[in-house]
């Protein structure tokens, strides 16, 4: 079973309260912020755009705006909402594993067990793609070649401790290889000096890469997921390429800690009410985003799920760079 998906869909219950908790009026003021801690163009930023207007519609007197704050790998978004005033005009986008990864590697100012986990919208397998001319034509030259040169291979990620780089980690501790890791602040930022020729692999979601797929730009070496997508069904999965690994990116919606209950309430039958709405599911789909509803504390579980697993990973390789 990949990674972090290990929680159920619960949200019948849930469904059912939604209409009744998310009729209440938001109340006046400032618009909701919604933090992405990415740079424009990557694939928590599509989520938050496509979401954002759903949530506003079903908050009657809400407004919701987005705003990018990028740097240190996701850390200063992420920190901006973890120390935002409870009072639900600042919430933020966030992506599991590095919501939980980064609080092992460094000081930040945030606990992942008191975050608000409100609602997960995406689940986006993990990839390895190249420049359409590389030499590189598949997940078994990419690890020849790694043995050929160990350590000079460069791959880029959104940042340090992101579902990328983790993947890749893994992906190097079961096959013997060590590779050159370029982090950079959010997959946008990685596919100029890809696309350039001046890096090698970029490593990103399924998500952000179907329109360059689509239009020939890029070509996959393999996908970290259990069985090939739908959305592109011309790219095998690591499995295939004979490595047994399969690892995604859980990205949804929290806000800060100790958030006043009627204030979750009414967040949580919105977007319980957004996930079962047909309209958000052809939204999402335009998008190329990969659903994987999970609301509240199906949410929580699942994010927090991890953090055992990314803490032996620490002990046993620590990504600092």
């Amino acid at each position: 079973m990949p990674l972090f998906r290990r929680a159920a869909l619960a949200l019948p219950a849930l469904l059912a309260a939604a209409p009744a908790r998310a009729q209440a009026a938001w109340p006046a003021g400032r618009p909701i912020e919604l933090i992405v801690p990415f740079a424009p163009g990557g694939g928590m930023d599509a989520m938050a755009r496509t979401v954002a207007p759903f949530l506003a519609a079903r908050l009657p007197g809400a407004r919701v705006v987005v705003a990018n704050r990028a740097g240190a790998g996701g850390q200063v978004g992420t920190e901006a909402v973890a120390n935002a005033a409870p009072d639900g005009f600042v919430l933020g986008a966030c992506a599991t594993p590095t919501i939980l990864s980064q609080p092992i590697e460094r000081p930040v100012r945030w606990r992942p067990e008191e975050l608000t986990f409100l609602a997960q919208l995406v689940e986006d397998p993990c990839g390895l793609f190249v420049r359409r001319d590389s030499p590189l034509d598949g997940l078994p030259a990419l690890l020849d070649a790694a043995r050929r040169r160990p350590g000079d291979l460069s791959y880029g990620t959104a940042g340090i401790g992101g579902d990328d780089h983790i993947a890749t980690l893994l992906l190097e501790e079961r096959t013997g290889v060590r590779l050159n890791h370029v982090p950079f602040n959010g997959t946008s930022q990685l596919l100029v000096p890809l696309l350039g020729g001046q890096l090698e692999v970029g490593a990103f979601n399924l998500s952000e890469a179907l329109p360059l797929l689509r239009e020939g730009s890029i070509r996959g070496l393999g996908l970290a997921a259990a069985a090939r997508d739908p959305a592109a069904p011309g790219l095998p999965t690591y499995r295939e390429g004979g490595v047994d690994l399969a690892f995604s990116a859980g990205r949804g919606i929290f806000g800060p800690p100790r958030l006043p209950a009627a204030t979750v309430a009414a967040l949580e039958g919105a977007f319980a009410a957004i996930l079962a709405d047909p309209a958000w599911t052809e939204a999402a789909a335009r998008a190329g985003l990969p659903l994987r509803p999970l609301v509240g504390t199906a949410y929580r579980d699942a994010a927090l799920g991890g953090e055992a697993l990314l803490g032996a990973l620490w002990a046993r390789r620590p990504w600092k760079e």
